[in-house]
């Protein structure tokens, strides 16, 4: 039983562990909006909005992103204050074109007026600078980002090693020189999504090498949970990543130790099993 069934993950399709590794090449786990998890993002959250964010999530880790900004743009609707929503639907726009798209420029910057500090605008209007030609401001933004970002972020080396490409590729020194990590270990939200250089590197990585990599990055996702459980964004992603990868009953797994992990907390449980339907995980044991 437990031979085909590690078989049948092990031949998933070039094209769909190539989407994994896009998924998590940011931040490793992609853990999203850490203090939203936690309650602690101080914004008054619709129930509707949240579940749109989580179908909109969905929907992109599933390569669909007519779909995911489409959910965005209700969550945007129901919580018009939350720059969260704007910033997740700038995203869900910019990520899927390697030109700069108008709507999600609006989207983003609604974000920052609404959040100043939101680490995934302020990424994304840098993308779009890099894309537009303006190679030099993407540096400049992306060397401000890094410099307020805590060296503990799940995003920092990812973001710190874009910086370095960018600047090396187009002969750009970084202002000021290579940030030094910030001192703050507090980390307030997240840059999910790859660049339009990453998702051309891992769909050319060979298939062989593709399915060693996405198995490493879930892996050590997997590895992070059981340090720090209390991340509910981390136990979606993980159940997504082991769905793509063809193995429900490890999903089935993730969700358990996510509900466990937020035992006593009926609101995130609650989000942790609607995630789980929207991404065919059993939970019916739970």
């Amino acid at each position: 039983m437990g031979g085909d069934s590690e078989d049948s993950s092990r031949r998933a399709p070039a094209a769909t562990t190539a989407l994994v590794i896009a998924g998590l090449i940011f931040a490793g786990a992609m853990a999203m909006a850490m203090k939203r998890s936690s309650g602690e993002s101080g914004v008054a959250e619709s129930p509707a909005a949240k579940e749109w964010r989580v179908v909109g999530w969905a929907y992109a880790e599933s390569g669909d992103a007519t779909a995911s900004a489409a959910a965005y743009r209700r969550a945007t609707a129901l919580e018009p204050d939350n720059g969260e929503n704007w910033s997740s639907l700038g995203e869900a726009l910019q990520s899927a074109s390697t030109s700069v798209v108008p709507e999600a420029a609006a989207a983003l910057e609604r974000a920052l007026r609404l959040d100043p500090a939101d680490p995934r605008a302020r990424y994304f209007l840098a993308v779009q600078k890099d894309l537009s030609g303006d190679h030099a401001g993407a540096v400049a933004d992306w060397a401000a980002l890094l410099r307020d970002t805590p060296s503990g972020a799940p995003w920092y080396a990812d973001l710190r090693r874009t910086l370095e490409q960018v600047a090396a590729r187009n002969k750009i020194a970084v202002p000021g020189g290579m940030p030094v990590a910030a001192a703050n270990t507090a980390v307030s939200g997240a840059i999910p999504g790859p660049t339009a250089d990453q998702l051309s590197e891992a769909a050319s990585i060979a298939p062989g090498q593709q399915d060693e990599m996405a198995r490493g990055m879930v892996a050590r996702l997997a590895a992070r949970l059981v340090r720090e459980p209390r991340d509910a964004d981390g136990w979606i992603q993980l159940m997504r990543s082991r769905m793509v990868l063809k193995d429900p009953a490890g999903a089935t797994a993730a969700l358990s130790s996510g509900l466990a992990a937020f035992d006593g907390d009926p609101a995130t449980r609650q989000r942790l099993q609607s995630a789980a339907a929207q991404l065919g995980v059993d939970g019916s044991q739970e």
